[in-house]
């Protein structure tokens, strides 16, 4: 078995707003030590497979700041969409590349803004997701859930498989409060981590079979033996690609689909609350980066990006501060850094958003 991971290193850098902006989206953000998230993933990725067989699909106005940051990498290995589609597409086109390398390759789907805290017990959980891909399943990392998370998509087990692999019954879409207590307690549901493994072949089959027209788009790629050509005659067929994610697309259709339970310190750190899952808190549960002056703040997160930022008596408050702009939000509100983003949209303040 031959293994490829696969960093999809998209995103257009809204829930990090205004640390993230479009040009530079979460993975390439220092959240959780001082190195970009995307190197981590990298490392990651370094410990299962040849430097060769790692790649990067992002999109192309990233392409330069993924080389820079793994600088390692060959530059044929970084794939650049011409257009965001979402993963369904992203996976695809890496899956015509790794094709021609080996038709039966196992592909290791790796998003890059994902903090993982206990690695070993990480990588023998994809080792164990491998070995099932390579018998011709469709295989996701589930998370044993530890609190009643109603911002993730939840996976319903099924039957027994081998070794800790299960059957997946159903991917559940994001529940409510109560809903998720209900799964929690049951002991029957799993996080979707979005971490995914499958044979080239069988992945390209089900796109097939489930999103037609990004088949036949990844089929006419796979059609051009010239690398010139390929990059000439991209954009155009990729022009008429559906936006997908490979969940909905894919994995919530096709049967052969099993999950492997994982307990590795998993994080998407989602959203600015999430830096207190991957950052240690003072004794009075505040998060604090940078430059900055906390007194009498409790269970909040300050940061600060360039100027001195000097907090008095905040609770439950996040503070981010960076050159041209500051965001003050309750911490129980962090979801809604998206609706600033969008407000911005809105009235065209597109300095603040590139």
């Amino acid at each position: 078995m031959r293994l490829f991971p696969i960093i999809i290193a998209g995103g257009s850098g809204t829930r990090f707003w205004p640390l993230s902006r479009q040009r530079l989206p979460k993975q390439f953000l220092p959240l959780v030590n001082d190195r970009p998230m995307i190197n981590a993933t990298f490392d990651r990725a370094r410990k299962l497979a040849q430097l060769e067989n790692v790649l990067v699909v992002c999109g192309k106005p990233h392409r330069q700041q993924v080389r820079r940051a793994l600088s390692q990498l060959p530059p044929e290995n970084v794939l650049a969409e011409p257009f965001a589609r979402n993963t369904a597409p992203a996976i695809g086109l890496a899956a015509v590349y790794v094709q021609r390398k080996d038709p039966r390759g196992v592909l290791l789907v790796l998003p890059s803004d994902h903090h993982i805290a206990k690695v070993p017990a990480f990588l023998r959980c994809v080792r164990e997701a491998s070995q099932l891909a390579a018998d011709g399943e469709l295989v996701t990392l589930g998370i044993r859930p530890t609190a009643p998370e109603t911002g993730y998509g939840y996976i319903r087990l099924g039957q027994m498989l081998k070794g800790k692999s299960r059957r997946v019954a159903a991917f559940v879409e994001k529940p409510d409060h109560f809903t998720a207590q209900r799964y929690l307690g049951s002991g029957k549901y799993l996080w979707n981590s979005g971490i995914f493994a499958f044979r080239v072949d069988v992945i390209l089959e089900a796109i097939r079979r489930y999103l037609p027209p990004l088949g036949r788009a990844l089929q006419q790629l796979a059609g051009i033996p010239n690398r010139r050509r390929f990059a000439t005659e991209l954009p155009r067929i990729f022009r008429e690609v559906p936006a997908v994610s490979l969940d909905y697309g894919v994995m919530e259709k096709a049967k052969n689909v099993a999950v492997v339970p994982g307990d590795f310190g998993w994080s998407d750190v989602g959203s600015l609350t999430a830096l207190a899952e991957v950052r240690r808190a003072d004794r009075d549960g505040n998060i604090v980066l940078g430059k900055t002056v906390q007194l009498d703040c409790k269970n909040s997160i300050l940061v600060s990006n360039r100027r001195l930022v000097a907090a008095v008596g905040l609770s439950d408050l996040i503070v981010v501060e960076t050159a041209d702009a500051v965001l003050v939000i309750p911490k129980a509100r962090s979801q809604d850094v998206r609706r600033v983003v969008e407000a911005l949209r809105v009235h065209r303040r597109w300095r603040h958003l590139l």
